[in-house]
């Protein structure tokens, strides 16, 4: 449920479409400066910092999975001097993308997520994504084989359990709506052989993020009425609004990641590890990170 391609049900061919007639309230719903391009719920900030505890810089080979128009990717590309593969599975957003990257360090390739490029990559970015994966574990163990030993993967994801019948049957395109619960996500991460580096809850940011961003396109419905039409405008509202009203509640929240690849990748089966290893790992890794989603 993060932004107008993802969540609201936009096919992947109407994203440039939808990209032009939602940019003048993208823009004002954003404070100055923190608006750069990105399709989900993270200001500019955000990505420079996880960027930054993902080790990108100067050299660094990026790889963007579902990277859309790649206003994030070509924000890092020119701050912070990566070489930069965008990879997305509309045609009409890597154009967007290729064109208003112009002469920055910027690859792009159109193709659907999973398969992943096979690398190997320094890092690789899943922003505001892995919430439309219903299989995460094949996602991820593609991801860690794209990295090279020592690699990083930075992500943002959904945490909560899986909606019900009653809650798919009140978003549009429920089809795309997987959050997961975060024990889970940890021991798929484990399972794929990737190494928790660093994490943290971002509910509360995203939540204001989220009821700005539905106050801007209620403000400008009828721009975004005139150029999407009506049934759009009222898929992106009734989206944004639920997604404030799960995020206020507590139902689900958002999480950033940055993952390692150990430089010796042997991945351990979990039935080898000792029930105190697996536990003590368990309460390290969630001891630091909920914060309460509430203000």
């Amino acid at each position: 449920m993060n932004g107008s391609s993802r969540v609201g049900g936009v096919t992947p061919d109407e994203r440039a479409r939808f990209d032009r007639a939602l940019r003048p309230a993208r823009l004002s719903a954003y404070a100055p400066g923190e608006f750069v391009g990105q399709e989900g719920f993270m200001c500019a900030s955000e990505i420079r910092s996880l960027a930054v505890k993902a080790g990108i810089g100067p050299g660094v080979s990026v790889l963007d999975l579902c990277c859309g128009i790649a206003g994030p990717g070509r924000l890092l590309t020119r701050e912070l001097g990566c070489t930069y593969l965008g990879v997305d599975a509309s045609a009409t957003a890597i154009a967007v993308a290729s064109r208003r990257a112009g002469s920055l360090d910027c690859r792009f390739e159109v193709s659907p997520i999973p398969p992943v490029p096979s690398g190997p990559f320094d890092v690789v970015l899943l922003l505001e994504t892995m919430l439309a994966f219903p299989d995460k574990e094949t996602l991820l163990d593609e991801i860690a084989v794209a990295l090279r030993a020592g690699g990083r993967f930075a992500f943002t994801m959904e945490e909560g359990q899986p909606l019900t019948d009653a809650e798919r049957a009140r978003i549009p395109h429920p089809d795309t709506v997987w959050p997961v619960p975060l024990t889970e996500m940890l021991s798929v991460l484990e399972r794929v052989g990737l190494h928790v580096r660093w994490q943290d809850e971002v509910s509360r940011s995203h939540w204001d993020v989220v009821d700005s961003l539905a106050d801007a396109f209620a403000a400008g419905s009828s721009d975004i009425t005139a150029s999407l039409g009506s049934r759009a405008l009222d898929e992106l509202l009734v989206t944004h609004r639920r997604w404030s009203e799960w995020l206020r509640a507590g139902r689900v929240r958002k999480f950033a990641f940055v993952v390692e690849k150990p430089q010796q990748c042997l991945r351990p089966r979990p039935e080898d590890a000792p029930a105190s290893s697996r536990g003590s790992h368990e309460h390290r890794i969630l001891g630091s990170a909920p914060r309460s989603a509430a203000p």
